[in-house]
């Protein structure tokens, strides 16, 4: 270790931190140096060395303190010992957070602190033992095994300014003095419970299918402290700045307007929680804009809040008619209903006055650097940076009358992004005419420019948004602060990825030109227009959301969870139906006569009735339901072997077999047994009588790579890991008669199959169903 470094680490050794904390406070140079200072200041108004009790303290001011104007006035408190322990001190800390503009009230600071208050070791000896009296019979039970946390925390509401430590010492001797000393069974850790074997360990394949398909009658159990929807999980799961409070907020810029802007906010709001969901109108959304409807919408309902859907329609060029009402369209199918549809647009006049007040503040300028000269982030500055405000202003009313060509001139603003890049575009020119406000205007401004002035005008208080727009918060706050106009609080959260598909627009669109997927709704893909179709219910869509939570970090989930979730709904909603996708005709010769059969349509709901099929001498089964030579462990139709038709009470025995002239099963001629103990079957099959025929529409993965933008897993591109057995189209199924009717989107489980759902394709004469998931996932996947 350096000689200086040594000097520096006994010196943090003196102040109280062990040699450990000294060493690692050491490796961070920043921090070190912030400590080094304070203990100087502190040494001079100590006028000599410090008690180890203030030097531990000073650690976490260096640490905790943002508003570094506010440390003199701190350290005052400190070495006149007004300020004794660590609770107080994070009460000092807090106030400044919630106080932010100087000077600070010395009065209110002090009551919100305890400074004069003490607590003496005979208050604390009092409080300790009357928590201990009314934890006494848990005490005596659980002994040592108590939850001692539970009796500090009791303790630490009642003496909110007494030291930590002396608590716990306290604490101790007294359970000590209750319980004696630890036995041996102290020691020891509680047992845990034992796990329940797995249901169907031991059994065969054969068996675990039959289980599986019988699996659908049980209601699944609700998962303990499960959320039920992203509503329930805003409400418990998140904690945000309270309105009007975005000054406590980490990173939020204080200035001296702050404090009456959010005077004059709060007046106007009331204290209400205010989002917006802010989509671009140039795509179509995708399973990420789920949950970034969910999460704005989601967490403006949990506090009776309100939200926005703007349309961030400042790119003419992109934006079609049909986008606008694609995206209202796909947030109403999720059932949120937005407070007001805003455009950017309709602040069009208010952004270009702000412009104006921001060349006044000669913080913008007109330049005519090209685009290409702009990119990157090694750009040079402009040589028309530090051209005189009354330039700019004549300049930018030049733009906005047409008098330059596309690429001549922007109005860039003053400021770099966190990223690097310098002096970022607020104005550029477009002769394109606006879907929402034609010719009216030339000059459009961008999303840096346009985003935190909507989020003010629309007074937003939680302005959501995923991490990649986090090196865009410094000039959002930069842009709000500089025009002194109400500043919300920017908070990044990590987009949703889903492995197996990509989402980008354009992407999608080389998809559909090479003619791999129809359209942006081919249920292959993960668009929500495209989920709509597959049958995949909202409902299930809002709790997948609600399941993965709301994460600061960037996260990529398997298609199977959101599957999952598909699953639970379409279990307790989805009608059951017969069909039979590969048939193999059954003639039945002792048939007793024509009947109809009730089958159950929710078979754990008896409340959801039953619907009639009809039951003839001739039905249709499964050609995998039966095997002239089976595996071991086959359990349903033989030569040998008998088997159970679901619903109708019967056992089906195989007489005759008979095949086409390429040797293929065509027909079997049985006969019907009635069930009873005797007979019973090794396993039931679905079956169809007097069928309608349908089309069935099975789809698999879209791509065979869990990344396939990754060079790294798909060296050839996106294009060449896709999956040419994705769709396979069977186009002569036969299902009951239950569905006839059936509309578009109305959803089914076929059983023992799987979800489906009836496609748009499907017409009079017939009917076209898309599976929507598979009964249970597929073990094959990773």
């Amino acid at each position: 270790m350096p000689e200086g470094d040594d000097s520096i680490l006994k010196l943090f050794v003196s102040i109280g931190l062990n040699e450990q904390k000294a060493k690692e406070t050491l490796k961070n140079e920043a921090l070190a140096n912030d400590l080094q200072a304070l203990i100087s200041e502190a040494q001079k108004l100590k006028g000599g060395d410090l008690d180890k009790s203030v030097g531990t303290l000073l650690y976490h001011v260096a640490t905790r303190l943002k508003n570094k104007k506010r440390q003199s006035f701190l350290l005052g408190y400190l070495v006149g010992e007004k300020i004794v322990s660590e609770p107080q001190l994070t009460a000092a800390l807090d106030f400044f957070k919630s106080n932010p503009v100087d000077p600070v009230d010395t009065s209110t600071f002090e009551a919100s602190c305890g400074v004069g208050v003490t607590v003496s070791p005979e208050d604390i000896e009092d409080g300790v033992e009357s928590v201990i009296q009314m934890h006494k019979d848990g005490l005596l039970e659980k002994r040592y095994h108590y939850n001692m946390g539970v009796i500090m925390g009791e303790v630490r509401k009642q003496l909110k300014w007494a030291d930590g430590k002396a608590i716990k010492n306290e604490v101790d001797m007294q359970v000590l003095d209750l319980l004696g000393p630890k036995t041996a069974e102290d020691m020891e850790k509680p047992a845990k419970k034992a796990k329940e074997p797995k249901q169907g360990k031991g059994k065969s394949k054969e068996e675990k299918r039959e289980a599986e398909s019988e699996k659908e009658k049980e209601s699944p159990e609700e998962e303990e402290k499960s959320y039920e929807n992203m509503n329930q999980l805003m409400g418990e799961a998140l904690r945000f700045h309270k309105t009007g409070e975005n000054y406590t907020t980490e990173g939020y810029v204080v200035t001296p307007m702050t404090m009456e802007l959010m005077k004059e906010h709060l007046n106007f709001t009331g204290g209400q929680v205010r989002t917006r969901f802010p989509p671009e109108p140039n795509g179509i959304l995708h399973i990420g804009h789920a949950k970034a409807i969910n999460f704005n919408f989601g967490y403006a309902k949990a506090h009776n809040g309100i939200c926005y859907l703007r349309y961030d329609d400042t790119n003419p060029e992109k934006e079609e008619e049909k986008f606008f009402h694609g995206i209202s369209d796909m947030v109403e199918w999720l059932g949120y209903k937005p407070y007001q549809v805003t455009h950017s647009s309709d602040y069009f006049q208010e952004l270009y006055d702000y412009a104006v007040e921001l060349i006044k503040r000669n913080l913008a300028y007109v330049c005519h650097m090209k685009a290409d000269e702009m990119k990157g982030f090694t750009t040079p500055d402009s040589p028309w940076r530090d051209r005189p405000v009354e330039e700019s202003l004549r300049l930018f009313e030049d733009m906005k009358k047409g008098k330059f060509n596309e690429g001549e001139a922007t109005l860039r603003m003053k400021t770099m992004l966190e990223e690097g890049k310098k002096d970022p575009v607020a104005y550029r020119i477009k002769f394109t005419a606006h879907p929402k406000s034609g010719d009216e205007w030339c000059i459009y401004p961008t999303y840096d420019y346009t985003h935190c002035l909507c989020d003010s005008l629309e007074h937003i208080t939680h302005s959501l948004c995923t991490k990649e727009f986090q090196s865009r918060r410094s000039s959002y706050y930069w842009l709000c602060n500089s025009l002194d106009v109400y500043c919300p609080v920017q908070w990044e959260y990590g987009r949703l990825n889903m492995n197996y598909t990509v989402v980008s627009k354009r992407k999608i669109a080389k998809l559909i030109n090479e003619g791999i997927v129809q359209d942006w709704d081919d249920p292959r893909l993960f668009t929500l227009t495209a989920l709509r179709r597959r049958g995949f219910p909202p409902e299930a869509i809002n709790n997948f959301c609600a399941k993965i939570g709301v994460t600061m970090s960037l996260v990529t989930f398997d298609p199977g969870m959101l599957e999952a979730c598909v699953r639970d709904v379409l279990n307790n909603s989805a009608p059951r139906a017969m069909a039979v996708l590969h048939p193999i005709k059954v003639i039945i010769k002792n048939f007793p006569g024509t009947k109809e059969i009730d089958v159950p349509n929710i078979p754990h709901d008896e409340s959801k009735g039953t619907h009639k099929v009809p039951f003839s001498s001739v039905i249709y089964i499964e050609r995998s339901d039966f095997s002239e030579n089976p595996e071991k462990g086959y359990r349903r139709l033989t030569p040998a072997q008998h088997v159970g038709l679901k619903h109708a009470g019967y056992a089906l025995n195989v007489e005759k077999v008979v095949r086409d002239s390429s040797g293929q099963v065509t027909t079997l001629e049985a006969n019907l047994a009635e069930l009873n103990q005797e007979n019973k079957p090794k396993a039931f099959i679905h079956w169809v009588s007097d069928p309608i025929k349908c089309e069935v529409r099975i789809y698999d993965r879209l791509f065979k790579h869990k990344n396939p933008e990754d060079p790294s897993e798909v060296p050839g591109g996106f294009i060449t890991d896709c999956n040419v057995d994705s769709l396979d189209v069977i186009s002569e199924a036969l299902v009951d008669i239950s569905v006839k009717g059936a509309k578009v989107l109305d959803r089914f489980q076929f059983e023992r199959i799987g979800y489906f759902t009836v496609d748009k394709d499907t017409t009079n004469s017939k009917l076209v169903f898309n599976r929507t998931v598979p009964l249970k996932e597929d073990a094959g996947k990773n």
